[in-house]
């Protein structure tokens, strides 16, 4: 597994996985395009013999309090081995090192694996977001991670997961 700065070279592949995953609500080029662009993201790829598996992006403007993970996808066939761990992971202590203290999330509230391995991570539910997710009407499960306390626990610092690792991105 290679981890490594997303590029707006990526963006075929990183829509082909985005439709994939997210049939109905899937971003689109342009939207992806700007996100990829943006000095304020900051979009991480998995890539498996030579082909993009997984990837997920930061919005967080450096020195801002506040960061927002806008998402973390991993192909079908390649779940379930802490890929999306290790994404989000890598996304959480490139928050810390831009600043952020606290990391907000929305995710569906009718995916209860992603559910459950934010929580376990330390995130807490803060509302509901009800029909959120169109045209599906599925609720928006709202959740936020205190950054310090994240660093605190054992075996959550920046070293296992840093940004560095897969280079540096704005």
């Amino acid at each position: 597994m290679s981890t490594r700065p997303a590029t707006i070279d990526d963006l075929t592949a990183i829509m082909a996985l985005e439709r994939a995953s997210f049939p109905t609500d899937a971003w689109s080029d342009a939207m992806m395009r700007q996100e990829l662009a943006s000095p304020h993201s900051w979009y991480v790829v998995v890539e498996e013999a030579g082909q993009l598996v997984g990837y997920a992006g930061l919005r967080s403007p450096r020195g801002a309090p506040d960061a927002d993970i806008q998402t973390i996808t991993i192909a079908e066939g390649s779940r379930g081995r802490g890929r999306g761990r290790a994404l989000l992971r890598t996304l959480l202590a490139a928050a810390a090192d831009r600043g952020a203290a606290q990391v907000f999330l929305e995710v569906r509230a009718d995916n209860p694996v992603a559910h459950a391995l934010y929580a376990s991570e330390g995130f807490v539910e803060l509302a509901r977001r009800p029909r959120y997710y169109q045209p599906d009407d599925v609720d928006a499960v709202v959740m936020r991670l205190d950054l310090a306390g994240w660093l605190a626990r054992p075996g959550h610092d920046r070293d296992q997961a840093n940004p560095q690792d897969a280079g540096a991105c704005t």
